[in-house]
């Protein structure tokens, strides 16, 4: 039987695309439970896209939830090894709250981790992949790339600590300028300090443009290693000949009990969110006791419905809408409809019009033959 793209909606059609796209590079499907036990997410609530999580009690009287998250249970049941890399692609359903719609939803997400021993190029791949996947959606895409031991860095060169310093991650990662420096100003913050933090703030380039400005700001060891790693990551990009669609923006920041390192967000055209998050998440294995290091991204398949909405007007729900007059001959309306289909058209017969149906063309059939009411191509 020949299988036609054209039944698949966008979040289908990205579904098959990116499984492809990762097998090529040896990430193998991983299959997850329904649900774990509950304490699992609720002790990592803030790892979570949304906090808000679906429980019931089991059987046995544990508290269970229906998964929130993928990335917990792949990490929870696989072996920790520091020495070997696991490479795991998954489409999984999971439960949660979305931001455009009340109540819980089931979403199709997809995604993949790198766990174990994570080098240069096992990061490189991954963001490659990210950058790939966001390419397969739309060819008007952009990851937004972080590191966050450039940030961290920057603050504990100016002596920035405890609940000052997640002030002021969060007038970072909402580009508040303004009361960023307000807040310099009152924790006598220096004006050097100042300016290389407004800098770090306000950055928004390609990262070919970004480095050489981040090089100017450059304090202290930590920064310096994060430099030295933003900068292999672009000679790689280039490599792929995909370092045009990679940004440097330090708004984008991850839980920083979490992660780690490199952090991303994917955005395509017309989506005014990220559709695609991930970074290096080392820490979040720690807080579970395993060695290993780890990186991977997800994909939000629920945000690609958006598509959908801008091209509603071109697409159509069969290609022929064969209308029958009641008492037509049978045979004679499979005759018609099996003739339409060896064209390769898509066709609804129905003996009343439906007003709501969207088509290429209306046709009446009677015994007395076809008539063409409507062509709208």
């Amino acid at each position: 039987m020949n299988f036609s793209e054209a039944v698949l909606k966008n979040d289908e059609k990205a579904i098959f695309q990116l499984r492809e796209l990762y097998n090529q590079y040896g990430y193998s499907l991983y299959k997850v439970s329904k649900f774990e036990e509950y304490d699992l997410y609720a002790r990592n609530k803030n790892f979570l896209v949304s906090q808000n999580i679906l429980s019931f009690t089991d059987t046995n009287g544990k508290l269970m939830a229906l998964k929130p998250d993928v990335t917990l249970s792949i990490i929870k049941n696989i072996p920790d090894h520091d020495t070997v890399t696991h490479k795991f692609c998954y489409n999984e359903t999971v439960y949660r709250t979305s931001t455009d719609s009340d109540g819980f939803r089931e979403i199709m997400q997809t995604g993949l981790e790198c766990i174990g021993a994570i080098d240069l190029y096992a990061e490189c791949e991954v963001i490659m992949l990210a950058m790939r996947s966001l390419q397969t959606i739309s060819n008007a895409y952009i990851l937004d790339l972080s590191h966050m031991g450039m940030l961290e860095g920057l603050l504990e060169e100016a002596g920035i600590t405890g609940a000052d310093r997640t002030d002021f991650i969060h007038l970072i990662e909402s580009k508040n300028t303004h009361s960023l420096m307000a807040l310099c100003q009152a924790k006598k913050i220096s004006e050097t300090m100042q300016e290389n933090l407004r800098t770090l703030t306000e950055l928004y380039l390609p990262i070919r443009q970004a480095l050489p400005v981040l090089k100017g700001i450059l304090i202290g060891t930590k920064m310096q290693q994060a430099y030295e790693s933003l900068q292999s990551i672009c000679q790689v990009m280039e490599q792929y000949s995909l370092a045009d669609h990679l940004y440097l923006d330090f708004s984008v920041v991850n839980d920083v009990n979490y992660y780690d390192g490199i952090c991303f967000k994917g955005f395509v055209h017309e989506i005014p969110e990220s559709v695609l998050s991930g970074g290096r998440y080392d820490r979040l294995l720690h807080r579970l006791e395993k060695k290993s290091g780890a990186i991977g991204f997800a994909v939000y398949l629920d945000r690609l419905e958006r598509l959908e909405d801008g091209a509603a007007s071109t697409v159509y729900d069969a290609d022929v809408v064969l209308q029958y007059e009641q008492g037509t001959d049978a045979k004679k309306i499979l005759e018609v409809q099996s003739s339409l289909h060896r064209e390769g058209k898509r066709v609804i017969t129905l003996s009343s019009f439906d007003p709501a149906l969207r088509y290429r063309q209306l046709m009446k059939l009677t015994n007395g033959g076809i008539e063409i009411l409507e062509t709208n191509d």
